[in-house]
Formats: C-alpha cells, sequence, structure tokens
C-alpha cells in the first residue's frame, strides 16, 4: 500500500527558517484533536535546523540539515511509550495521543534524532505530525514544504516499488542509519552534512607574476595507489574532492597539467581540509 514519505535536499536548504516559522503558525494555540495540542509559543522546533561548517577561509561551505521526526518504521519511541501513547499509522505517519502520552516525559530522550520536545504547561511530549490532520483533510504537502522557498523539503505518498526507485535515481540516504530505525525521511545530497572534502587552489608564479591554472588534474590516491577521487581545476584554479569520510586516514594528492612538472601531496584526512595554494 501506498504510505507517505518525506524528502529533504541538503544542498537546497538556506536555513531561512520559514518552515519553522509555517509549523508554529500551524500549531500555535490550535489544537487538532487526535493529532496533537497547541505546540508553546517558544522552545519547540518541530523541525530543527542544525548546521555543520566545514574547510577553512576561504574555501569553505555551509551545509544545513533540517531534522523533524523520522516516523521511523522500528520507533524506539513507540516501543518505551506506555498504554499505546504512541503509535504508526498504516499510512506510515507516527503519532503521539496527545491524552495517552500525559506525564510520559521519558519519552523525550528515547528518540535518537532529539525529535520529540516536552510541554511543560500541558505535561506531554509532542513533535512534528506530518501535518497529518492536513493531509487526511486532502492536502497533498505539509505546511513547512508549502513555505519553503527553494524546494527542499517534499512529501510523498508512494508504495515501496516507487520509493526504492527514487532512493536509487536521486542517491537518497538516511541520517545516522547507524540508529537502525528504519526512518521513512531520506535526504539527498546529505554528504553535504556528514562528510568532508579536501580543497585547494593551483596557481603558477613565474616572473614575479601568480596566475589561476585551470585543468588541471587533481587525482586522490589511498595507500595502495588506488585512485578515491579525481576532479580538474576551475578557470580559478580551484578544486574540491567531497564525499571523504572523516578520520579515514593517509592520502596522497597528485596534481598533473601538460607542459608543467607534477606534483604531489601527503595528507592524512580528519576533516574538511583546505590545502592553500599549490604552486606549479
Amino acid at each position: 500500500m501506498k504510505q507517505w514519505y518525506f524528502i529533504i535536499d541538503v544542498e537546497k536548504c538556506e536555513n531561512c527558517n520559514n518552515c519553522l516559522l509555517s509549523c508554529k503558525d500551524e500549531f500555535v494555540n490550535n489544537n487538532w484533536p487526535s493529532y496533537s495540542l497547541s505546540q508553546p509559543e517558544h522552545g519547540h522546533q518541530w523541525i530543527n535546523i542544525l548546521r555543520k561548517e566545514r574547510g577553512q577561509y576561504p574555501l569553505i561551505d555551509v551545509a544545513y540539515l533540517p531534522v523533524p521526526c523520522m516516523h521511523c518504521d522500528d520507533a524506539p519511541c513507540i516501543k518505551v511509550a506506555k498504554n499505546g501513547a504512541i503509535y504508526k499509522r498504516p499510512d506510515g505517519i507516527v503519532i503521539i495521543d496527545p491524552f495517552k502520552s500525559k506525564g510520559q516525559a521519558n519519552l523525550i530522550s528515547v528518540c535518537p534524532y532529539h525529535a520529540i520536545w516536552w510541554n511543560a504547561e500541558k505535561e506531554i511530549p509532542q513533535k512534528c505530525t506530518l501535518c497529518a490532520h492536513l493531509l487526511d483533510d486532502g492536502w497533498n504537502k505539509t505546511r513547512c514544504m508549502q513555505s519553503c522557498p527553494t524546494g527542499a523539503l517534499r512529501v510523498l505518498m508512494a508504495e515501496d516499488a516507487e520509493v526504492k526507485k527514487i532512493i536509487e535515481e536521486e542517491k537518497l540516504e538516511i541520517y545516522l542509519p547507524e540508529r537502525k530505525t528504519r526512518p521513512r525521511v531520506y535526504y539527498k545530497n546529505l554528504y553535504r552534512f556528514t562528510t568532508c572534502f579536501i580543497a585547494g587552489s593551483v596557481a603558477t608564479n613565474k616572473g614575479g607574476k601568480e596566475e589561476c591554472v585551470e585543468g588541471v588534474r587533481i587525482i586522490l590516491n589511498d595507500t595502495h595507489g588506488v585512485k578515491i577521487r579525481e576532479c580538474v581545476t576551475d578557470v580559478f584554479g580551484d578544486f574540491k574532492l567531497d564525499g571523504l569520510k572523516e578520520n579515514s586516514g593517509k592520502y596522497t594528492l597528485q596534481y598533473v597539467l601538460k607542459g608543467h612538472e607534477a606534483g604531489s601531496i601527503d595528507i592524512e584526512l580528519k576533516t574538511s581540509t583546505n590545502l592553500g595554494v599549490i604552486y606549479t
């Protein structure tokens, strides 16, 4: 059967917080019986945007990771909740019953994504409902998706076969797969948040005149001489080898340009690194 999925493109998120504001607009001072009671005006972030800065000046980038409830198929919160206070609907959405969950403050520490918030006034745990009350009313968008100016957020109802095809075609990933919760939120370009890069610039300095060098082949090899990544410098002489695992050890970076002397640099990669200017 068809179920709901949430797809987030990390590369398109620019931290505008429209998603958070539209969530507030929908849930603050609004009760949606059987779905949720009103969200507090302050404190809760049912879609929490995390920030990751990589590299060193001037070759840096910043990525933003929106983190809602993951609506996991193997949700730890469902297992811990008493009296069926948290349940998964047939369409895949996980709901915290706003009445059965009263007093169960322990549930906020169960979520590995820190997506459950405590409403002290009402004494209940709360989280993203995927705007289930709107989807049940015929909407095909959540409020956060509706308000996103870059198209970073999208929800879809689809069968497993269709979702598997989308995952493969768009190279979607789940966040923190080691948690083994089988989330229904998938990320595109997640490498921008979870991996690191090696960057630098190539230039010449002949006769005291420094110039950028375009078209230099940059080859990254592991300790066994196996090529891991390859790219070519742009018009500014810049290059970036992305999607590398942090603390992954030693590499050799080669730079090759016809008519120039080839060279290499040994690197021990811990986090995103700007090698600065390499002269050839």
